[in-house]
């Protein structure tokens, strides 16, 4: 066998590659030793949305389980406004120490990317933890709108250009961009009217002053029964079992699919070590009966996937929401 020379290719790769495993070593260490040293103080879970909200009501529905599980507390501290970017800055500057985390909709995490020409943080930089839930959007519209169907809803619509308007949370939210995709399949004319918050753009729903929203699920079914808005669709990929009589959007205009979705990221550079744990505690606590009948009341279908899973779902929904943001030549001041 002849002898590798100092200066031989290979040498120096076996040398290279010994020196990545000297260098990685220590981190894995540090990693290892940062998981089962955590948590040792309280935890911060930011929310980019108002109280009052699923954005808010999820996390604070772990909270008190997570507490109890991780032997800490968890504290949910609300910093709403510029459609989730104040919490994400906030958060992507934070110490990558794993005592402060971010919840959030789709918006700072896949969407405001594409909407924004400048953000001061990356979304692809954050540290996964896990997806809490997901939430199917319905089509919700004032008892005022002459339409039970949604072929009677795209007449009416298209019979009076311009004079409807809808309600979102804000500009860049999963409701905005749903509608701005309704609209680009149906060539229908709509005006956005954006809120800082679901509450409200559903008051402001029920009041009439809007004419519809694409609104969560389980606030829709409580004001439908009620007789404060008339649901024409769902729009999941297909009907709901919860909702049986209710079309899913996708039966009458092919592609209109979205689902709003909540979860966890960690500050870039948290160890990978801290954010796996977090997620697998947050999973054990979707799974327990409580919780997955409190989340049922509100429209959520828990989720609780891996770090790994997480970030190609982000990947995924960035890429679907730029297509409808660069078809609709959507922007934001």
């Amino acid at each position: 066998m002849t002898p590798i020379q100092p200066s031989h290719p290979r040498r120096r790769q076996l040398l290279a590659s010994s020196l990545a495993l000297a260098t990685l070593a220590p981190l894995g260490g540090a990693w290892a030793q940062a998981d089962s040293a955590w948590p040792q103080k309280l935890i911060r879970i930011v929310v980019p949305n108002p109280a009052g909200g699923t954005a808010d009501l999820l996390p604070r529905l772990l909270a008190e389980q997570l507490a109890s599980r991780l032997g800490q507390p968890v504290v949910i501290e609300n910093k709403p406004g510029a459609a989730g970017n104040i919490a994400a800055e906030l958060v992507s500057n934070a110490e990558p120490d794993g005592y402060t985390f971010m919840s959030a909709p789709p918006p700072p995490l896949s969407i405001n990317v594409s909407l924004y020409p400048k953000l001061k943080y990356n979304p692809a930089n954050f540290v996964p933890v896990t997806v809490l839930a997901a939430v199917p959007n319905v089509l919700m519209v004032h008892p005022s709108v002459p339409a039970n169907t949604v072929q009677e809803f795209l007449s009416y619509v298209r019979a009076n250009p311009g004079k409807l308007s809808y309600a979102s949370q804000g500009s860049g939210s999963t409701a905005h961009l749903t509608a701005e995709l309704f609209k680009l399949k149906t060539n229908t004319n709509i005006v956005h009217v954006p809120y800082k918050g679901d509450a409200p753009a559903v008051a402001d729903l029920l009041a009439g002053h809007v004419q519809l929203m694409f609104g969560n699920i389980a606030a829709a079914t409580a004001h439908a029964r009620a007789g404060k808005v008339r649901i024409l669709a769902v729009t999941s990929p297909k009907r709901m079992s919860s909702l049986p009589s209710i079309p899913a959007m996708n039966e009458l205009v092919p592609g209109v699919v979205a689902v709003a979705w909540f979860a966890m990221v960690a500050p870039p550079n948290t160890p990978p070590a801290i954010a796996s744990k977090l997620s697998s505690t947050v999973a054990d606590i979707l799974r327990t009966p409580d919780i997955q009948r409190r989340f049922a009341e509100v429209g959520a279908e828990p989720i609780g996937n891996t770090p790994a899973e997480m970030a190609v779902w982000m990947k995924e929904d960035t890429e679907r929401w730029r297509a409808v943001i660069q078809a609709g030549k959507i922007s934001v001041d």
